[in-house]
């Protein structure tokens, strides 16, 4: 009879245990699903926004016609041996730099670089969206490079420059594909080079180079590696006066 109690009292002891480590797992589960709950929702508060941006809808854009450039190589003008090189860093959101685009840089062109007296550089300084969840800088610097893939450059920055409108999300992806598409690029070929970042590193080293040189704002000019009028925009009679001065050396 006391064997059969011993008994009894250890099969109990076992359910009890049983019990115990049947509600530890239970509240494992709950933990570890708990868990991933949050993750999950945190994760989707940050890419469902982020794909919703990139599939907004296009909506109606300005298209432009292609200029007709001489001595182009890639984000280059002119010729590589000319006595002044004038390098201008600049960002796709940036006002000042859409005002240099429009009145500035045309009269560089036509008086300093078809004349031979400047090789001229873009250099990418996306910076005005640091902070920011929404990437239109960088969005846009990462097209015109795939644009330049297809020796596309100066008109895609002619395209992003005409559209520069200061609205948020407004270099979604389906618009800079859609800015592509009206140029008549490869679409497909373009679409890939964006989503890959493909020329990342290019950028990050335009970045670099701009602020080891001293680059806090945009659009900075540099003649001969020296900044015309930091801070401001320089005039294209400044700018001219510091090519001939280089010249002139």
């Amino acid at each position: 009879m006391a064997k059969k109690q011993v008994q009894e009292t250890k099969s109990k002891r076992q359910q009890v245990r049983e019990e115990r480590a049947r509600k530890a797992r239970q509240q494992r589960l709950l933990v570890v699903g708990a868990i991933v709950l949050v993750v999950g929702l945190f994760v989707g508060l940050l890419v469902i926004p982020a794909i919703a941006r990139n599939n907004a809808p296009v909506g109606e854009f300005t298209r432009v016609t292609p200029r007709s450039l001489q001595n182009v190589d890639g984000l280059s003008i002119g010729d590589a041996n000319a006595p002044v090189k004038i390098d201008v860093f600049e960002d796709f959101k940036c006002s000042a730099c859409q005002g240099f685009n429009e009145s500035i840089e045309p009269l560089v062109i036509s008086e300093l670089v078809d004349t031979g007296k400047v090789f001229y550089t873009y250099r990418n300084f996306p910076f005005l969206d640091d902070g920011l969840a929404i990437k239109d800088s960088d969005n846009a610097a990462h097209a015109v490079m795939c644009a330049a893939e297809q020796d596309r450059f100066w008109d895609y920055k002619l395209i992003l420059f005409t559209n520069l409108n200061f609205v948020s999300g407004e270099f979604s992806i389906n618009r800079l594909e859609a800015f592509a598409d009206s140029l008549g690029l490869d679409t497909d070929q373009f679409s890939q080079c964006l989503a890959e970042r493909r020329f990342k590193a290019e950028i990050d080293a335009d970045l670099a180079l701009g602020k080891k040189m001293g680059v806090n704002g945009t659009p900075s000019v540099f003649v001969n590696g020296v900044i015309i009028k930091p801070g401001f925009v320089p005039s294209f009679e400044e700018i001219s006066a510091a090519v001939e001065a280089q010249i002139n050396q």
